[in-house]
């Protein structure tokens, strides 16, 4: 099975701001979580994401947008 190269992760505004959601392109790493699921990240590094069934969960030690455990995310092609 191929991963996707690429994945958009939609991060939800600010509460109570009416805040756009924002919107970040991450890509494969060639890693994989201790649980198998492959690990993206966007391009300075800073934000990196395992994603399984259609779910990113940011990963504990990078400093991403928001507290969110359970981000949408859609592959790109």
């Amino acid at each position: 099975m191929t991963l996707p190269a690429r994945y958009t992760i939609t991060m939800p505004g600010t509460s109570g701001s009416h805040a756009p959601p924002e919107v970040v392109v991450v890509h494969f790493t060639g890693a994989y979580t201790s649980n198998g699921a492959p690990i993206y990240s966007d391009v300075p590094g800073t934000f990196q994401v395992e994603i399984a069934g259609g779910a990113a969960r940011p990963l504990a030690a990078t400093s991403g947008p928001g507290q969110h455990t359970c981000l949408h995310a859609v592959p790109l092609r």
